[in-house]
């Protein structure tokens, strides 16, 4: 009897084959489970959750006390406002949340602004700012801010909202005014090199700053009286909450500059130079009517950041396809503020 033997090759190519195919499998199965997974925790259909965290008091003290325990809501205003955690809808958040879980039952009796910001976009610094005063007369509750960096333009702005600020000794505080751009022009240069560029507009200056073009007079009017606005409404709101601040010294001489703790305290731009956290806590909590003998917790809510919510926010650039591109200006100024008013602290 004969026995037919296969030959190396054939076995080799099948064996091949099995395992390209249970691969290809494998691959197939995975990317199923992740786009599942992403349509079904997709920020549009459940928004993630804040996060709350214990922080500690006057004291020093971080241990996690009863339910029943007042709260002084402790809001980091960190970074560059408008971006990452810094938006108004970010921070409405935020604020509904604090009313909603382990602080429901009218537990905030206090809200602390932790800063160190360079200020940022116009429209978040406002939206901020208001969303602080609407919480503060809707919960009759005393809001303080300690400064701990800086507190430049748009965190004035924000700590505006606040009953009092503090500051740390090394603290940089002020920078009053708002701005747009840089805009650059080209035009000079493409002229020199015979580059010629076609925009095609309806609308008087709708391609107003061009680069491509040299800048008609006037073309910018509209955004300078945007600006002028404000910067009035920034000077108004400030002055009105910094009563030692003189109004007409602000615009005539300090301007947009910037002051170390105590130098911005002799001027009027905060209430306590030379401060530390401890102090601001210990004194809100008086503010707050917390008694000596009464335990208070401090609990920091901020925007929480889901594994699959990282995912679906196009961070991971191999599952989305699209890979984010941000062009820095400089240590505060990204692509994300270009084109936008900007109440920003940028030094050259």
């Amino acid at each position: 009897m004969e026995i037919s033997r296969e030959s190396i090759l054939v076995s080799a190519v099948r064996a091949f084959c099995r395992s390209f195919a249970a691969i290809i499998g494998l691959l197939i199965g995975a990317i199923l489970v992740i786009v599942g997974l992403m349509m079904f925790s997709s920020p549009d259909i459940y928004p993630p959750d804040t996060t709350l965290t214990i922080s500690q008091d006057a004291n020093g003290n971080r241990n996690l006390l009863p339910h029943t325990a007042p709260v002084i809501l402790k809001l980091d205003i960190t970074g560059v406002i408008g971006t990452k955690d810094l938006t108004t809808t970010k921070f409405q958040n935020s604020l509904l949340d604090s009313r909603l879980g382990m602080l429901s039952g009218n537990r905030v009796k206090a809200i602390l602004l932790y800063m160190n910001t360079p200020g940022g976009t116009v429209d978040d610094a406002d939206g901020i700012y208001r969303a602080l005063l609407e919480y503060k007369k809707k919960y009759q509750v005393p809001i303080y801010a300690y400064v701990d960096g800086m507190c430049a333009s748009g965190g004035m702005y924000i700590a505006s909202a606040a009953d009092k600020i503090f500051a740390s000794p090394s603290s940089v505080i002020g920078s009053v005014g708002v701005i747009l751009g840089p805009a650059f022009n080209f035009s000079g240069l493409m002229d020199r090199y015979g580059v010629m560029a076609k925009t095609i507009t309806e609308g008087k200056d709708k391609d107003m700053l061009s680069p491509y073009r040299p800048w008609v007079p006037g073309e910018d009017d509209s955004l300078r009286a945007i600006t002028a606005d404000l910067y009035q409404r920034f000077v108004s709101i400030v002055t009105t909450a910094r009563p030692n601040l003189n109004k007409e010294m602000l615009v005539n001489d300090y301007g947009a500059q910037v002051y170390l703790s105590k130098k911005a305290e002799e001027l009027g731009y905060i209430d306590v130079a030379d401060s530390d956290y401890s102090t601001a806590v210990s004194e809100l909590a008086a503010q707050a009517q917390f008694s000596e003998a009464q335990h208070y917790q401090v609990m920091t809510i901020a925007p929480a950041h889901p594994f699959l919510s990282d995912l679906t926010e196009s961070k991971f650039s191999l599952l989305s396809g699209k890979v984010t591109h941000n062009f820095q200006i400089n240590s505060s100024m990204n692509s994300e503020l270009s084109g936008r008013f900007l109440y920003l602290y940028q030094p050259n």
